[in-house]
């Protein structure tokens, strides 16, 4: 069987996004989440060619957006030829069949988009394993209407029972596979736990943050890898462990997958033995894009996070990455709209809870090496203390270790 070509640019899928705006999700909201959601399409291959959003108290349980809107939709995408179309939020296995039917068109949400970018990007065992797991458990509740009978996997099952439905088989079939999985995963997992203790007791560092605020650069800079580093969401999924010498000073430097708003269940439950680097690891370096206007949001939805596996109160420093890219834009004095974050200055910034920080941040760019120096003498004196814990006797071998 030969695989499938690959697509060129004039061959690329067009796309259309969908949103509604909700009390909860008010327009401004919503406008942050489509941006967000280009930038997945644009990371799997799609090229967005417009966006649809309705105002609504709640989505319609039949097709997600009103039945007016639904016919906008259907008209735009059969006179431009629309390829997919994808939902900023998780569809109910009911509403996508009932929307894929309706438009004749492939209907995505942000879950399977995040999966497919996954899948693409998973390159060990490990990380395949873990996005084939979410994978069909995202697929489980989604069967019943789906003739594609999996026929990959249906070897060494057995043959249907007399009476069984086709849509039964394909579930029971599912099922295996996730069991097979979840036992596989077991298996990798202990396997990266022996490679862990094998390590000894160095100190660990991982890098966290959310998903393309250069936690790759900063990790080549430092370790002089060539870690995968590209202006893409979930450029690198794969944890990368090198080991740093800074001075005098060895220690461990991982980088982990990642984290995003509104990040699919299946992702964080499979994901979790790769998140152990972070949860393992002595101090955290929170890495946060001090250009991009939701910062703090993002700084939010990683700490939450954080906290889900059990690591939120673990040591960290925060570094305020791409500090090149921070644009600010002065308002006039008789400007009475509300203030935005471009209308604060760095300066002001970092005077701001950032600066309540003390020692526990640092402002860089490690894209134009501005400030590395005073990052890696900041990394340098908290490895050190926890190091000199371990190992008291340094002190005599590097007089360095004991100031």
């Amino acid at each position: 069987m030969k695989p499938e070509p690959i697509k060129t640019a004039k061959e690329q899928e067009i796309a259309i996004l969908v949103g509604i705006i909700t009390q909860r999700q008010p327009e401004e909201k919503l406008n942050e989440y489509l941006n967000e959601l280009e930038f997945l399409a644009h990371t799997a291959g799609a090229k967005v060619l417009n966006r649809f959003t309705q105002r609504m108290d709640k989505p319609d349980v039949r097709t997600f957006v009103g039945s007016g809107k639904l016919q906008q939709i259907i008209q735009y995408v059969q006179d431009n030829e629309i390829d997919i179309i994808i939902f900023d939020d998780e569809l109910s296995p009911a509403q996508q069949r009932n929307l894929e039917k309706e438009t004749k068109r492939k209907v995505m949400d942000r879950t399977s988009l995040i999966l497919d970018i996954f899948a693409a990007r998973a390159q060990t065992a490990h990380a395949k394993t873990q996005v084939e797991l979410a994978q069909y458990e995202y697929l489980l509740p989604r069967l019943t209407g789906m003739w594609t009978h999996l026929d990959r996997i249906k070897g060494g099952i057995g043959m249907k029972g007399a009476g069984e439905k086709e849509i039964e088989t394909d579930r029971r079939i599912v099922r295996n596979k996730i069991a097979f999985l979840k036992e596989k995963l077991k298996d990798i997992d202990k396997q990266m736990a022996v490679q862990r203790k094998s390590r000894g007791e160095l100190v660990r560092v991982a890098l966290v943050g959310y998903t393309n605020v250069g936690k790759s650069t900063i990790m080549n800079l430092v370790s002089k890898s060539t870690v995968l580093a590209e202006n893409k969401l979930f450029a690198t999924l794969d944890t990368t462990v090198r080991k740093v010498v800074i001075g005098n000073l060895p220690f461990l430097l991982s980088d982990t997958v990642g984290f995003i708003r509104k990040l699919p269940t299946q992702l964080i439950e499979s994901f979790k033995s790769t998140l152990d680097e972070a949860r393992e690891a002595d101090i955290l370096l929170h890495v946060i894009d001090i250009s991009h206007p939701q910062f703090e949001d993002h700084y939010n939805v990683v700490n939450e996070t954080l906290h889900s596996i059990k690591c939120g109160d673990k040591e960290n420093i925060l570094v305020f990455n791409k500090i090149d890219n921070y644009k600010f834009v002065k308002k006039e004095a008789d400007d009475l709209t509300p203030v935005k974050p471009e209308n604060i200055s760095l300066a002001e910034l970092k005077q701001s809870w950032m600066g309540r920080l003390n020692n526990n941040c640092i402002f860089i760019s490690a894209q134009d090496k501005v400030n590395i120096d005073e990052f890696r003498s900041l990394l340098y004196q908290r490895v050190k203390k926890i190091h000199l814990t371990r190992f008291p006797f340094d002190k005599l071998l590097f007089p360095d270790l004991g100031n």
